[in-house]
């Protein structure tokens, strides 16, 4: 009876925590109209007094009530006067879903032992009923990159639309990328007598970059060959060599950087950089390739402290004036960070740059380097009505009041465990 006891209480606990209080939108039936909102159309363009109709999950007409001339019968009619309209926001490089709790180790499945596991794939272990997903909705996040982390090749990530049944219905671009931590320039020495830590140049730098590229090496002598006996590592590295997945590189200094890049040209494959904190010391390098920058999230301290105080905060715009296409990310494991995503793009809205600029860094712009703009991260004519209808500005935590958001046309709850405790507790205040 004990043995029964300690072993089935866990799988209880964690039964309770798993469990979400969601229900997938339904598809989309009735031609909807929304109608006298602001839309922000996610590429620096904004639409007054604006008129926006989707069916069948695709947009239809977007333009202003003045240039409008169709007809909207048998529609329904959203009244946004005085509202904001958004595309949904994208949360790159996020553990959503792969993770509910990080202290329950039965719950995290964000990493797998090993060092090259470009065959682990994130979407087939992301769970779409997670609570932590739901709550993400009711702040305009929509969309997010499942990223798996760990070791040197992490695995593949895929795009995830944030209200579905399963992980089948939840994909939106599967395994769009494999993702590299690249090895680190420096490393800390303890000296355990004085117990300090030093940082000094990593002694086996040069050999870990050789190790990847001896990877690689195998990996394209691999797909050339007969493929036989089959290996799963060297089989998954097939998308970054025919152009069909980006090679995303976790890395942050700027010799790494230049070294990845150089890495990536070398080897013919289409890299995005993730976090890049001294992404601003080459600029041109990254403007001359054509490499894109996923940064980490502006609520943090500077990484070194050689830093300026505020790099965090300005990074965003020093890349963007230098002509860097740059999206914001949530900083990896941190997955509970994604839901201040509209907030990290506000404080780049503080450091001076256009609110429609640092808007693009998590709709446009993000969507573009994950490689689903066809479809998502602006509000045009024949893309997906991904979108949310907000009381004021999104970018803004007083402003961000959603009343209506819809995934692919369906319209989604915006209720959360969390919105339900609010209005618990809510009730028990107002009577006093």
């Amino acid at each position: 009876m004990t043995f029964l006891k300690h072993t089935l209480i866990p799988f209880l606990l964690l039964g309770m925590m798993t469990q979400a209080q969601q229900t997938p939108g339904l598809e989309q039936k009735t031609r909807v109209a929304i109608i006298g909102g602001t839309v922000h159309v996610g590429n620096g363009e904004v639409i007054t007094d604006a008129v926006l109709v989707f069916e069948k999950g695709k947009l239809t007409v977007v333009s202003s009530q003045a240039r409008f001339n169709g007809s909207l019968e048998g529609a329904l009619i959203i009244d946004a006067q005085g509202k904001q309209v958004y595309p949904g926001f994208i949360a790159a490089n996020s553990t959503l879903g792969l993770v509910e709790v990080d202290a329950v180790r039965a719950s995290d499945d964000q990493e797998e032992l090993g060092e090259l596991l470009p065959h682990i794939r994130s979407l087939i272990a992301y769970n779409a009923e997670s609570k932590v997903v739901e709550s993400m909705r009711p702040n305009g996040v929509l969309l997010a990159q499942a990223t798996p982390q760990g070791g040197r090749i992490s695995g593949t990530s895929s795009v995830v639309q944030l209200d579905a049944w399963n992980w089948e219905d939840a994909a939106v671009k599967v395994d769009d990328g494999i993702h590299l931590n690249w090895p680190r320039t420096l490393s800390y020495s303890r000296n355990w007598a004085t117990r300090s830590w030093t940082l000094e140049s990593n002694k086996n730098y040069d050999k870990e970059v050789r190790s990847v590229q001896q990877f690689f090496d195998e990996s394209k002598a691999y797909l050339g060959g007969a493929r036989t006996p089959k290996n799963l590592p060297f089989e998954a590295m097939a998308g970054l060599f025919n152009g069909s997945q980006h090679l995303y590189v976790h890395v942050g200094d700027e010799r790494g950087i230049t070294d990845a890049v150089a890495f990536a040209k070398h080897n013919g494959v289409s890299i995005v950089l993730v976090g890049a904190e001294e992404a601003y010391k080459v600029t041109e390098l990254l403007k001359k390739e054509g490499v894109g920058v996923l940064l980490s999230n502006t609520h943090r301290l500077p990484r070194s402290e050689d830093h300026d105080y505020d790099m965090p905060y300005k990074l965003p715009k020093l890349l963007a004036d230098a002509g860097i296409l740059v999206g914001l990310n949530t900083g990896g494991k941190a997955n509970f960070q994604s839901r201040n995503l509209p907030f990290f793009a506000g404080q780049v809205v503080g450091q001076g740059l256009d609110k429609e600029i640092a808007l693009s860094m998590i709709t446009a712009n993000t969507a573009k380097l994950l490689g689903i703009d066809n479809e998502y991260g602006t509000l045009e004519v024949g893309k997906s009505a991904t979108l949310f209808i907000s009381e004021g500005d999104a970018l803004d935590m007083i402003g961000n009041q959603l009343n209506k958001a819809f995934i692919d046309g369906r319209e989604i709850s915006l209720e959360s465990h969390q919105t339900e405790l609010w209005q618990r507790y809510k009730k028990k205040f107002e009577s006093n």
